[in-house]
């Protein structure tokens, strides 16, 4: 009996290889008898075939598509970041002795902006804009915060998205030096216009950041003794706030999220209006902003523990 059993496990270890048979074992594949070159043979794939040609022409679509997206990323980039300065130099206005002289210049770089604006259009002249919108929505949601900061400036009141649409139709000769970028299509560059419109999405969340940029303002404003801008800003503030309420839960997440972002600038500038009405007569104008920093920094508080 010992001399059969040691029989068969010679006969289960031949060729170096274990092959246990039964139940829990393995069983030696019939592919392992051959060589690892020999294993994968096959014909030479005809690349003329139209299967091939197919997804050849599939890889350049998508390659193209790719690097598009990849160039929109880029444009965006430089929308948000000069829009960004933009918005820096007019919270100079605050302080500074001449407002139009910021103003004029903040005019400038928002041209500089929008020839930015005017590649994004010539990319996007044989696309539809909604595929490429995640490459373009951050640039976008600035610079419509950039806009709406310098209208508000000026006028007291909001921009519409309808304004901020004309401004971004462009022709021939809004095709300056910086511009570089040829139109894609042949008959845009016959036609010579190209125009990009703002989502009601972007317009939306570019509102609400700008809802940040006026509490700053404010506290700005408070600092340099300037007591009539705080009570605008909160009147304004409140029919935003308003206006966004409306919107509620059905809108799109984003707009949501930034809903409370809003409600905690609207309540600091709403504090800083109490502060002055009560207590501004009888402190200094030097002392207003460290009065309202204070309380400010009792409001972040009191929402960290709640």
């Amino acid at each position: 009996m010992h001399i059969f059993i040691t029989l068969a496990a010679g006969v289960s270890t031949r060729n170096g290889k274990d092959s246990y048979l039964g139940s829990g074992g393995f069983r030696k594949r019939k592919h392992d008898n051959f060589p690892h070159n020999q294993r994968r043979e096959g014909k030479d794939v005809n690349s003329s075939s139209p299967v091939m040609l197919a997804f050849k022409s599939f890889q350049q679509e998508l390659d193209a598509r790719h690097d598009k997206y990849e160039r929109l990323v880029k444009l965006s980039r430089d929308i948000t970041v000069e829009s960004k300065r933009t918005i820096f130099l007019l919270h100079r206005i605050t302080s500074a002795p001449d407002m139009e002289e910021i103003l004029t210049e903040s005019e400038v770089k928002l041209d500089g902006v929008r020839q930015k604006i005017l590649q994004v259009a010539q990319e996007l002249s044989v696309e539809d804009m909604h595929q490429f919108h995640r490459a373009i929505t951050t640039g976008l949601q600035e610079y419509v915060e950039a806009v709406s900061f310098q209208h508000f400036i000026k006028t007291r009141s909001l921009i519409s998205m309808d304004e901020i649409n004309k401004q971004l139709i462009f022709s021939t000769e809004d095709n300056g030096k910086e511009n570089k970028t040829p139109s894609s299509d042949a008959q845009d560059k016959q036609c010579g216009t190209w125009r990009l419109k703002i989502t009601p999405v972007d317009y939306l969340l570019g509102v609400a950041d700008l809802t940040g940029e006026l509490m700053r303002m404010c506290i700005n404003s408070v600092g340099n003794g300037d007591i009539d801008t705080p009570f605008e800003v909160s009147q304004f503030l409140r029919q935003v706030y308003d206006g966004f309420s409306f919107i509620g839960n059905t809108g799109p997440y984003e707009v949501s999220k930034k809903l409370y972002t809003l409600k905690q600038s609207l309540a600091k500038v709403e504090n800083a209006c109490y502060a002055l009405k009560v207590r501004g007569s009888e402190i200094p104008k030097h002392m207003l902003a460290d009065v309202f920093s204070v309380k400010t920094e009792m409001i972040d508080q009191e929402e960290g523990i709640s």
